[in-house]
């Protein structure tokens, strides 16, 4: 059954990239980038709706309603693509720091370089870098929130992964706070697989950590601590023990 369920939500799935990419593509270019997002971001409020509908999922939201006023650094968990999507819609417009791959998928990646991301070369971790710290207090200046995996890449539910503080940095130095969301998206979404499992999807929205006159360091420790005690109470999977500290470098 949930092979079927599975086949017929990427059926849809695909059948979005298609009919959204025809339809938005050819406008979304003339637009001016809040409305831009708005209506690119159909397809993701499509997709998230189809998911739930066609595989049996349970939405449990919690947190914010109603984000407060201007840009921030959003730092979550990274299991699956379902949270790629998601965060897109909960404080638009949002610029997303991913591999340049993504951008030359088609329609796909071309929407996505409409939205002003920052692409990164992930087999050049130097330069990868210095373009986060670069490019992320510019994002924040234009009025964009920035999306971050502190992580650095998909982690399996049940498994944890030191966090990178370049999304702290960069909200440190642009004195605006770090937004902590936390899922178990990878439980229903597998990021390994591709049949869908359903259950129940949660998602925990915390409240923002203000950065001014804070180090880096101090940040991320709070982030850290918060988003791995919320992935404790809402996964359905056994996680390890928690790690005793964030790592002191900075890989993106």
């Amino acid at each position: 059954m949930n092979a079927l369920r599975s086949v017929i939500f990427y059926a849809g799935y695909f059948l979005a990239i298609l009919f959204f990419g025809l339809l938005c593509l050819p406008i979304a270019p003339l637009l001016p980038l809040p409305s831009r997002y708005r209506l690119l971001n159909l397809y993701n409020h499509f997709i998230i709706a189809w998911f739930s509908w066609i595989c049996g999922i349970r939405y449990d939201f919690r947190g914010h309603k109603a984000l407060p006023e201007g840009p921030m650094v959003i730092l979550s968990n990274h299991q699956c693509e379902w949270e790629t999507i998601y965060l897109q819609v909960l404080k638009p417009p949002v610029c997303t720091v991913l591999k340049q791959e993504l951008l030359r998928l088609p329609l796909f990646g071309w929407a996505l370089r409409l939205l002003h991301p920052i692409a990164l070369d992930r087999s050049r971790p130097s330069k990868a870098l210095k373009q986060v710290l670069s490019q992320g207090p510019q994002r924040l200046k234009e009025g964009l929130s920035v999306l971050i995996f502190p992580e650095g890449t998909r982690v399996d539910p049940g498994q944890r992964r030191r966090y990178n503080k370049s999304g702290a940095v960069i909200a440190c130095r642009a004195g605006v706070p770090v937004l902590p969301v936390a899922h178990n998206a990878g439980e229903r979404w597998p990021g390994r697989h591709w049949i869908k499992n359903p259950g129940r999807l949660s998602v925990v929205v915390g409240d923002p950590i203000a950065t001014e006159g804070r180090t880096p360091e101090d940040v991320l420790v709070d982030v850290e601590r918060w988003i791995e005690a919320q992935l404790d109470e809402i996964s359905e999977v056994p996680r390890p023990e928690r790690a005793q500290a964030p790592s002191p470098q900075m890989p993106v």
